[in-house]
């Protein structure tokens, strides 16, 4: 018989998105949506921190070329959801509009909590949810 183990993972610490201008992404990320720097290499990253997790942006022509770690890269929209105390929800979005950033679409879900849609810089969706929407 073979006991059984069960791992457990605690959170997703970090997330990428391959973007075409590092410029523009230092800028959205660190000034609209408020989020420290922890690293910018110009013409190849800039890591920031969001939340407790990390949100790394890539030159995917650069990172498919890694030598020293696994290249990796992706072409495409992509998606990631912030999630935001609930009581900051409607502020997320003023904030937004504020900075001329078009909410696309907003979407009600189980329980009447909400989320709203927008994009950044390179054109990836991105979300913001209230806590409770995946529970």
């Amino acid at each position: 018989m073979f006991s059984v183990f069960f791992m457990k993972v605690l959170q997703i610490k970090e997330n990428c998105l391959y973007v075409n201008d590092l410029s523009k992404t230092h800028q959205f990320y660190k000034e609209v949506m408020n989020f420290k720097v922890i690293s910018y290499v110009k013409e190849r990253h800039v890591f920031f921190r969001a939340g407790t997790s990390v949100l790394l942006c890539f030159l995917p022509e650069i990172t498919k070329m890694e030598k020293k770690l696994p290249p990796h890269f992706a072409y495409g929209q992509q998606h990631l959801a912030f999630e935001v105390p609930l009581d900051e929800y409607n502020a997320w979005k003023k904030n937004l509009l504020k900075h001329k950033i078009a909410i696309i679409n907003e979407q009600r879900w189980k329980d009447n909590l909400c989320s709203f849609y927008f994009y950044d810089p390179n054109q990836h969706l991105l979300e913001i949810v209230p806590p409770g929407i995946w529970e």
